[in-house]
């Protein structure tokens, strides 16, 4: 599974998630790319979904959270992905 983390400067919601997301990568369950708000590639996908906050976190291309990702919910997927 690959998880995109579109990130704004100074965000620390984007560094929580990062830190969080790099913790599970490390575990082999799942590829995490950044890309900044700013990019060609960010903003094209901040067009296409619409965050209503930052970071906008992607599974597989297609939405999962904006904002702060919720512990229980990336708890939840860190169990999914350990069953996958």
């Amino acid at each position: 599974m690959t998880v995109t983390l579109v990130t704004a400067e100074a965000c620390h919601f984007c560094d929580d998630a990062r830190e969080r997301l790099a913790a599970l990568e490390r575990r082999g369950l799942l590829r995490l790319t950044t890309l900044p708000a700013d990019s060609p590639a960010g903003q094209a996908l901040i067009s296409e979904h619409r965050p209503r906050m930052f970071p906008l976190t992607l599974l597989d291309g297609r939405f999962f959270n904006d904002g702060r990702i919720p512990r229980g919910k990336l708890a939840r997927l860190a169990e999914w992905l350990e069953a996958v």
